[in-house]
């Protein structure tokens, strides 16, 4: 069960960083800054998932 803990806080932050690539764009950013954290966010939602 605690690993089911885990896997929601993963996509959690895998949101969290879908966030932060919208606001970087929005806020005219170069294209460095949402491509990492673009990246960072499918690594974090692809480990939730294959973590539950």
């Amino acid at each position: 069960m605690p690993s089911n803990y885990l896997a929601v806080g993963m996509m959690f932050v895998g949101l969290f960083f879908v966030g932060g690539v919208v606001s970087a764009l929005r806020q005219g950013h170069g294209k460095l800054v949402p491509v990492i954290l673009g990246v960072l966010a499918a690594l974090a939602i692809t480990a939730g998932v294959l973590w539950w």
